[in-house]
């Protein structure tokens, strides 16, 4: 193998490093406090085993964040591979009105912000450093999917893989959090991920180039239940 074919090996592995970090669970930014209103399918007894958790976290990825978070990481992702800050201003207005429940808006952009404060002063970006100019000023609030888009373009990572992680991370974040309250055995929690693998294949592919026209499109039980959960009677999760 020639220097340059190693070269090139070691700056592979270095990003899909960069990339199994930026999408790990274990982040410290809070994203294992939220349940995205989880919490209250399961005390309203919706969600109570492992094939009603299954149904409902495929649901969220095959009807929700197709068309919202994974969308907008996707847009994200272009946008900032073009340098287009204007985009991103507008991606950020879009989808912060398209999350209807204030406990869903408000964790994403805590989200966001935590997670560009992690990986911005490694970037040497010029649109990272606009972004948080943009966002000092409040031209933005920094949602999630579009700080993890922008930060994997900027990292020059695939675009596929970028969104494979992403809903990889989301998909073991509500199973995750499933298994504590319903609750299950960690197998179980494993067997419905192993499962669902194809489907985030899916979402994948259909994410490359969002539909404009089903951009936001949401599963209103869910909204509902993220504005129910601040008055359950007992929580483990922040929403």
């Amino acid at each position: 193998m020639s220097s340059s074919e190693q070269q090139l090996d070691i700056e592979t592995l270095t990003r899909t490093g960069l990339l199994l970090q930026l999408a790990d669970p274990t982040l410290p930014i809070g994203g294992f406090n939220h349940s995205g209103g989880l919490e209250t399918f399961v005390q309203q007894s919706v969600i109570h085993d492992a094939a009603t958790l299954k149904s409902f976290v495929y649901t969220q990825l095959q009807q929700n964040w197709l068309h919202n978070d994974g969308a907008y990481v996707s847009l994200a992702f272009s946008a900032s591979t073009e340098q287009n800050l204007d985009a991103l201003v507008l991606l950020d207005k879009q989808i912060g009105a398209a999350k209807v429940a204030r406990e869903l808006r408000e964790s994403s952009y805590k989200l966001g912000v935590r997670l560009l404060k992690i990986f911005a002063a490694h970037t040497n970006s010029a649109i990272v450093t606009s972004y948080q100019t943009a966002l000092a000023a409040r031209q933005v609030r920094g949602f999630y999917p579009l700080v993890f888009g922008l930060l994997a373009a900027v990292m020059q990572l695939d675009k596929a893989a970028t969104l494979q992680a992403f809903y990889y991370n989301a998909v073991v974040g509500l199973i995750t959090n499933g298994v504590k309250l319903v609750p299950l055995s960690q197998i179980a929690g494993q067997e419905i991920l192993i499962e669902l693998h194809a489907a985030i294949a899916h979402a994948v592919k259909a994410s490359m180039q969002p539909q404009l026209q089903q951009l936001s499109a949401t599963t209103l039980a869910t909204d509902i239940r993220a504005m129910q959960h601040e008055r359950l009677y007992t929580r483990l999760y922040m929403s």
